[in-house]
């Protein structure tokens, strides 16, 4: 029998997470999603032009509404409970979607399938986002985008506040508030095109290349 690595155990336990938080996950989240998160997804979606386009980390289907037209999304999520959500939200939309139930650390397409591929505030909860940022790199076409909005440490005592924060929040909502990435991007071996702060340093618009 396999020994589960550390990466599968922390992988299961924030499935199991996000599985119990799936039914309050849009009613947490509203308060700021009425703020600028919708502004920010609206910002990063009209950038999408596919036509094959990958979301990962779809959760309840907050970026649905902002879909571009004449794009072909499939979006995947770990989250089963997420993931029936998401599909209601599709039905309940008319969003055309092809939902599927997925872990981005081992994402099972063929290399070079997506002209596009998006995430927004995923990579903060991703057990190794490195892993993650390599699978994206791999299933994007080498003429493809990733589009990442994404939340960073913050920089100065900020940062070692969130650090200092950072297994409390992990442990009650499954995120971390002291990522590194745009560090980790790099590492995984995307070339980065663009970093945009939308907020206070915090909050980044990261466009990246596959660069293969």
């Amino acid at each position: 029998m396999r020994q589960t690595s550390p990466i599968d155990h922390a992988t299961s336990v924030a499935r199991a997470r996000y599985d119990r938080l799936a039914a309050l996950y849009d009613l947490l989240e509203a308060p700021m999603e009425r703020g600028r998160f919708a502004t920010w997804r609206q910002c990063l979606w009209a950038q999408v032009k596919g036509p094959r386009v990958l979301e990962v980390g779809v959760g309840t289907g907050k970026n649905f509404p902002f879909y571009p037209p004449n794009v072909q999304v499939t979006a995947i999520d770990f989250s089963p409970k997420m993931l029936e959500r998401a599909r209601r939200n599709a039905e309940r939309l008319g969003v055309p979607v092809d939902l599927r139930s997925m872990d981005v650390q081992h994402l099972t397409f063929s290399d070079n399938t997506f002209d596009d591929v998006v995430a927004s505030f995923i990579f903060c909860s991703v057990p190794d986002p490195i892993q993650g940022l390599r699978e994206l790199r791999r299933v994007a076409k080498p003429s493809g985008t990733i589009y990442l909005l994404e939340h960073v440490r913050p920089p100065g005592l900020a940062g070692k506040v969130a650090d200092l924060l950072n297994p409390l929040v992990v442990h009650l909502y499954g995120a971390n508030i002291n990522r590194c990435t745009v560090q980790n991007v790099e590492r995984a071996g995307l070339r980065i095109e663009r970093v945009e702060n939308l907020w206070d340093d915090v909050v980044k618009l990261i466009i990246t290349r596959p660069d293969k």
